[in-house]
């Protein structure tokens, strides 16, 4: 990370931007405006990504906007421009996503920054072993005259490269529900256990794996997933005792969301409760659905038809930066086609055709809000 902090550092430089990484570990460019008493607009996405990643998921913001501040060339506008790359993102190290953006809007409490990783290190330690000070968190929260935040970021989904479309703007976040589960049974032998006396905890998971997909697939817009299974004793001629699931649940609409959770939930007590079974359930994120800003929505359609390319809209299936700052200033997404959809994988990709486009876009945009009463007025929320 510092070498990726140093490496940004190089190409922002040589513009007059000056460069800091906050007391959360992101890094902060400023690029000042004509006039001193501008607004500011924060331009960015995240550095981390997940283990056998590829190489665009959320860096690829970063670049974007360092690039478009170089697409500037020396041009001032009358607000300011704040680069943002943030750090913890993904949630991998401490199983707490947005720790980065969380900072900003004054989200990163003791509580958060007590919470280990696998080997016992706190969120506040692994700041201060990167040469950091937990205790000047605050500093990082956003400044009094941010006034809205933009985050380019790939699709990871194929919906875009099924409409044969370069870029789209994002209208909302989905909201996600995660949960684990625990379906307790009895251990016994494979080969000894007539199968009517047996309670077969992966049995038991089986069949409710099948009820969330049809639940899903019932319900439109809605994806759940079952993405860990794990199993004990956990032995080939062993009747598994425990089946140890996770759950994860996402619609943009909160409501349909809440209810498929609920629905989900109680298949899973009728049927551990049929087979004999016991069961433990307990609710980890819940996060809402999360809409951006209409109006900056609106530009970013308005700066997608100058660059030459068909608006289109969608909802984001992925958590994102965005979302948190969104709590505190409007904000605004445009997603960029996945070749495959593949993401969080080394085969992820982007067109450079796209990257162009994107790039363009996003010079109209500055344009467009460089000469907009409603933007220039705009403050933060905070």
């Amino acid at each position: 990370m510092r070498d990726v902090h140093q490496e940004i550092a190089h190409w922002l430089e040589p513009l007059g931007a000056i460069i800091g990484i906050d007391a959360a570990g992101n890094f902060r460019a400023a690029y000042a405006a004509n006039e001193t008493s501008a607004s500011r607009l924060l331009i960015g996405s995240h550095l981390d990504t997940v283990p056998n990643a590829g190489c665009f998921d959320g860096i690829l913001g970063v670049v974007l906007a360092v690039a478009i501040l170089q697409a500037l060339e020396s041009r001032r506008l009358p607000y300011a421009i704040e680069i943002v790359g943030f750090s913890e993102e993904e949630g991998v190290r401490f199983g707490v996503p947005f720790i980065g953006s969380r900072a900003l809007v004054d989200r990163l409490d003791d509580d958060l920054l007590n919470v280990q990783d696998a080997r016992g290190i706190s969120v506040r330690k692994a700041i201060q072993d990167f040469g950091l000070d937990p205790h000047k968190i605050g500093t990082a929260r956003l400044p009094a005259d941010a006034c809205a935040y933009l985050e380019f970021h790939i699709e990871q989904g194929p919906v875009l490269e099924s409409l044969g479309l370069p870029l789209a703007v994002v209208e909302a976040i989905a909201g996600q529900t995660r949960s684990e589960l625990a379906f307790l049974g009895r251990a016994n032998h494979a080969g000894t256990t007539p199968m009517d006396l047996r309670f077969d905890a992966v049995a038991a998971a089986a069949e409710w794996i099948t009820t969330v997909e049809r639940i899903a697939k019932q319900t439109p817009g809605l994806v759940a997933t079952v993405g860990s299974v794990e199993t004990k004793p956990g032995a080939t001629n062993v009747i598994a005792g425990e089946a140890h699931v996770s759950l994860d649940v996402r619609h943009h609409d909160n409501a349909a969301r809440v209810q498929a959770a609920k629905q989900i939930s109680l298949q899973a007590a009728q049927i551990a409760d049929r087979r004999g079974l016991k069961i433990s359930q307990t609710q980890g994120l819940n996060q809402p659905s999360v809409a951006m800003d209409p109006f900056l929505s609106d530009q970013l359609e308005e700066a997608i038809s100058k660059a030459g390319c068909k608006p289109h809209r969608v909802v984001s299936g992925a958590g994102h930066d965005a979302m948190i700052l969104a709590e505190k200033i409007p904000s605004a997404m445009i997603f960029l086609r996945t070749p495959g959809g593949i993401s969080h994988d080394p085969a992820e990709s982007v067109a450079v055709e796209d990257v162009a486009k994107a790039i363009e876009c996003g010079l109209h945009f500055l344009d467009q809000m460089a000469a907009s009463p409603n933007f220039l007025s705009r403050t933060c929320r905070a």
